[in-house]
């Protein structure tokens, strides 16, 4: 079961910049979230970037954690302070943005646990959204979990994650809706499991999740769509969970990519983690398919797009 994230979140506000390349996109959808036609869409001159409206897209096509275009694009790598898991053991060391043969496009952001079983030797990784809030609408992204170590002893309960939530962890409105997949299990139960959990406050924890038991080890497009006062999380297009009522999202929230370790249950040697992710994709307001997703996001790489960002600001 999760536990509740009171960290230490900086903020890093930002202005969001639009390639020049993306009035290409503007042929996309005019506004439909199937994106029909981008994958033949050819470059404009037009010297005014457009794309489709109320879109978040990007393919991790970046540097390193310092690329000064990673916080241009409105992300950032976490340093320091805070929970969950090992507290106090966040460190941009563990984010990369590796070439891989296995993603669309041949690169990913590559978020490396690591651990010898003390705090000291214990790094966690987590990248984050700043500065553009999102609500309701489709939440999709290709995300590579681990059943086991890149190098070392198994064993770890490690947490490989993305979801939502509020910029502040005491906000009245708080919000945040998960997906957790725990390859050892953790909190007493046996994995591998994946989670799907949304929440109402973070403190005292006020809650409702569903535990899928599987093995996940792979690629996989994980979603959650929250759109008439449901909150649907799915993977591969097969639905997992639905929340209602209280349970759905009561304001903007940030999209964090995150890999920890809920305890430390030995020593023995380092090891490491590896979590990747190909690409993210949101759409304001809409409920849109996984065909539909996938669709839109190879228009986007036969375009050339790895970034866009067309969601209102206000």
């Amino acid at each position: 079961m999760s536990q509740s994230r009171r960290t230490s979140r900086h903020r890093v506000w930002t202005v969001l910049t639009l390639p020049a390349l993306l009035c290409v996109l503007a042929a996309c959808s005019g506004g439909s979230a199937s994106g029909g036609g981008a994958d033949t869409a050819a470059p404009s001159a037009s010297p005014t970037p457009s794309g489709p409206p109320g879109t978040l897209f990007d393919n991790f096509h970046y540097s390193g954690p310092d690329d000064p275009s990673l916080t241009a694009n409105g992300w950032e790598v976490r340093n320091g302070a805070g929970s969950p898991g090992i507290k106090d053991t966040w460190s941009s060391a563990g984010a990369g943005f590796p070439s891989d043969t296995t993603a669309q496009g041949g690169r990913v952001l590559q978020l490396q646990a690591s651990t010898d079983g003390t705090k000291q030797g214990t790094r966690q990784v987590e990248v984050q959204s700043t500065g553009t809030g999102l609500f309701t609408g489709t939440y999709a992204a290709r995300v590579h979990f681990s059943n086991k170590p890149t190098s070392g002893r198994n064993g770890d309960h490690v947490v490989q994650t993305f979801f939502s939530i509020s910029p502040s962890d005491s906000s009245a409105n708080y919000s945040e809706l998960d997906h957790e997949y725990l390859p050892n299990g953790g909190w007493g139960s046996v994995g591998p499991q994946l989670d799907t959990v949304s929440w109402y406050k973070a403190d005292p924890p006020d809650r409702v999740s569903h535990t899928s038991k599987q093995r996940l080890d792979g690629w996989h497009i994980m979603m959650i769509t929250a759109v008439n006062g449901k909150a649907t999380y799915s993977l591969d297009g097969k639905e997992l969970f639905t929340s209602s009522g209280k349970y759905v999202p009561r304001e903007k929230m940030d999209i964090h990519f995150s890999n920890w370790f809920i305890d430390l249950p030995f020593t023995g040697g380092p090891r490491a983690w590896d979590m990747k992710v190909n690409w993210f994709y949101y759409k304001a307001g809409e409920a849109v398919s996984l065909a539909e997703v996938q669709k839109t996001v190879d228009g986007f790489y036969s375009a050339g797009a790895n970034y866009i960002n067309t969601v209102p600001k206000s």
